[in-house]
């Protein structure tokens, strides 16, 4: 345990979420008083202190959330780095299955990522408006991820007590069921089908946002993430290892593989939020964004040619397939 927390890497994420977390609790704080009081037609000095203190609040919750955004590939990054670390990892695999805490935690990274991504929009727009007409729904949904993020941090911390470096760990290839010989696909899914699946919903994804569907486009792009998410562990990911049996998606993460995961989880992260977020905009606050649908475009683009172009690549030097 000591060693874990040792680490260098794992001694800079803590103390960087515990600053980050600390300034979030004072920005909740004043976050609760703006509620309670706020009154932008009244002409008090009540209202003019609290107009310069929410100035001051969504500096801080702007600031904090841009940085934990970038803390999210950091995370991952000491995770795998740990792999050196804890008996029976190769990767991060190994290290985030390490205790029951891991995947719990990346997920709700994930799911913070979004909320705090939906509000730095929301954000824009109420200060673009000059009468702050979104003002408490944004702080409503600040509250909803300070909880949230109250969460994670203990988690964070839960997380990395709880690695041992004595207990051995399954390794990916455990993990991901190819030792056993199982079917790891959802709904009894075969590869066949999983990649139809994977690229009707990436058409029907483009179809929605040039159409203008965003409760369609919405729905859509979070069934995506988890076909995609299967995709690239059970199918395009055997390409980038060029090894039909393995199947993880951490390994790409290393320098083995050039950094590839990187690129490759970032694109689809960025690609579904920037659907969920300008279809949020367009169908709830009427503010369509063609900037958030051209970034969506781009990204999901980008990320289904780089899975592809490694199957492309392995066929046009072997002249066959996995």
């Amino acid at each position: 345990m000591n060693e874990i927390l040792l680490s260098n890497e794992v001694i800079v994420y803590l103390l960087s979420e515990t600053v980050l977390f600390l300034l979030l609790v004072v920005a909740f704080l004043v976050t609760v008083e703006l509620l309670r009081k706020w009154d932008f037609n009244a002409f008090t000095a009540t209202q003019f202190k609290l107009e310069n203190r929410s100035y001051l609040v969504m500096s801080i919750i702007f600031f904090v959330l841009i940085l934990k955004i970038l803390l999210l590939p950091y995370f991952v990054y000491t995770i795998d780095r740990l792999s050196d670390l804890v008996p029976g990892a190769m990767c991060g695999a190994g290290v985030i299955k390490a205790n029951a805490y891991g995947y719990p935690l990346l997920g709700l990274k994930i799911v913070i990522l979004f909320l705090g991504g939906v509000w730095l929009s929301i954000n824009r727009l109420d200060l673009e408006a000059k009468n702050y007409p979104w003002f408490k729904i944004k702080l409503w949904l600040f509250v909803l991820i300070f909880l949230l993020l109250g969460v994670e941090f203990a988690l964070d911390i839960l997380y990395f007590i709880h690695i041992e470096t004595i207990k051995p760990v399954s390794c990916c290839s455990v993990i991901f069921g190819q030792t056993a010989g199982r079917n790891g696909l959802p709904l009894g899914l075969d590869i066949p089908k999983l990649l139809i699946l994977f690229f009707l919903l990436y058409i029907l994804i483009v179809l929605t946002i040039l159409n203008n569907m965003a409760l369609v486009s919405l729905f859509a792009a979070g069934l995506f993430l988890v076909i995609a998410y299967y995709a690239v562990v059970y199918f395009f990911g055997t390409y980038i290892y060029q090894i039909p049996t393995h199947k993880c998606p951490f390994c790409m993460l290393q320098g083995h593989y050039h950094y590839v995961g990187y690129i490759l989880w970032g694109s689809l992260l960025w690609g579904v939020f920037s659907v969920i977020d300008q279809a949020v905009l367009a169908k709830f606050f009427h503010k369509p964004s063609k900037a958030l649908k051209r970034n969506a475009l781009l990204l999901l683009t980008l990320f289904i040619m780089l899975c592809s172009s490694y199957v492309v690549i392995y066929y046009l030097k072997n002249g066959v397939l996995l």
